[in-house]
C-alpha cells in the first residue's frame, strides 16, 4: 500500500506530533484469529528514526479544561440495593440504536452500576438509524469522571488527540450535531465507544466478568456500525476484543499485542495505544502512527 499524503493530512500530522515519514507496509493477507494467527506489522522505525520523531512531539494540549455540563436527568440512574444481580435486558442482538442506549441507562446486571451518574454511551446523544455506517470503530479503556460527566467517549485533552490522530489518516468521528440530510461517508467516518460503559463509585478497574457483561452492548454496536475495522486502544479494549483469540491474552505484555490483525465476530482488530497513555509517553506516538498506517491498510484491502 502507497500513503500518498496531500497537504491537509501532513498538517495533521504535525498536530499530532509526528513527523511525516511513510513505512511501506507488507500487505499481508487477514487469517482468523488462532494463537498462532497474526498478519506482519509495516515495518517499524529504527531506534534513530524513532529519536528524531519523538522529539518532535506535540505540545502538550491546552491545560484550562471547559467547564463541566450537569448531567441531564433523564440519564440518572438509580442503583438496586444489590447492585449486578440483576439479568441482562432480553434481545440485545436484535436491538436497534434507541433501544440499545434505553437498555443501556437501565442496566444493572453487573457491580459498575453502584454509584455510577450515568452510562457514557455516544449513540445515546445521536440520531441513529440502521442505515447508519462506519468503516472505523474506536474502543477505547473504561470512561473517566470527565467522560461520564460529558456523556462521551474521549473528551479534553484525550479526546484532542484521537480526533487528531483520527484526521491524520483522513477520518472523524461523527459529530452528533451535523446535518443528517449531509452524512459523512462511512469510509471518512469513526463511530468511539469504550469498553464498558460505566465508571463505578469509588472508580476502580473492571473485573473480567464486568468486560464479559458489557461486552453483549459492544456485539451489539459492531453489529449495527459494520465497521472495517476495529481499532482498540488500550489495554482493557484489547483484554476484550481479543478474548478468545489468545488463550495468554491477558498475560502478553501489551506491546506484543501490536503489528498484529486480529478479528472480533469476523471484523479485524489492530491494537494500539490509549491516546491518555500516548500523553504521558510521546515517545510511543511513532508507534501509535505505525497502528495507524496498519488498521488504514485493512480498510483499504478489505479483508
Amino acid at each position: 500500500m502507497s500513503l500518498d499524503l496531500d497537504t491537509r493530512q501532513r498538517a495533521m500530522l504535525q498536530e499530532m506530533g509526528v513527523h511525516v515519514w511513510l513505512p511501506e507496509p507488507a500487505k499481508a493477507p487477514v487469517v482468523v484469529a488462532t494463537p498462532a494467527a497474526a498478519l506482519s506489522a509495516p515495518p517499524k522505525p529504527t531506534a534513530d528514526a524513532i529519536e528524531k520523531i519523538a522529539a518532535q512531539a506535540i505540545q502538550a494540549a491546552p491545560t484550562a479544561t471547559k467547564a463541566l455540563k450537569p448531567l441531564p436527568a433523564t440519564h440518572l440512574a438509580t442503583a438496586p440495593a444489590e447492585p449486578g444481580n440483576a439479568t441482562l435486558a432480553a434481545g440485545i442482538a436484535d436491538m436497534d440504536w434507541p433501544t440499545l442506549s434505553n437498555a443501556l441507562h437501565q442496566c444493572q446486571a453487573c457491580k459498575l452500576c453502584t454509584g455510577r451518574r450515568a452510562p457514557v454511551f455516544e449513540a445515546s446523544n445521536a440520531a441513529l438509524d440502521a442505515t447508519w455506517h462506519a468503516d472505523w470503530l474506536v474502543v477505547g479503556d473504561p470512561p473517566d469522571e470527565n467522560e461520564e460527566r460529558e456523556d462521551t467517549p474521549f473528551v479534553d485533552q484525550t479526546g484532542q488527540l484521537l480526533d487528531n490522530m483520527l484526521k491524520a489518516v483522513g477520518v472523524a468521528r461523527r459529530n452528533p450535531a451535523e446535518n443528517p440530510d449531509e452524512p459523512r461517508l462511512p469510509a471518512h467516518t469513526a463511530y468511539v465507544t469504550q469498553v464498558v460503559k460505566c465508571r463505578s463509585n469509588p472508580a476502580r478497574n473492571p473485573t473480567p466478568q464486568e468486560l464479559a457483561t458489557c461486552a453483549h452492548f459492544l456485539r451489539r454496536e459492531v453489529a449495527l456500525v459494520q465497521p472495517k475495522v476495529i481499532l482498540a486502544m488500550g489495554r482493557f479494549a484489547a483484554q476484550t476484543l481479543l478474548h478468545g483469540s489468545l488463550p495468554e491474552g491477558s498475560k502478553t505484555p501489551f506491546g506484543k499485542l501490536r503489528g498484529t490483525v486480529y478479528r472480533f465476530q469476523g471484523i479485524p482488530v489492530v491494537v494500539t495505544y490509549h491516546p491518555s497513555y500516548l500523553l504521558r509517553t510521546p515517545l510511543d506516538k511513532a508507534r501509535a502512527w505505525a497502528d495507524l498506517c496498519l488498521a488504514m491498510a485493512v480498510t483499504q484491502s478489505g479483508t
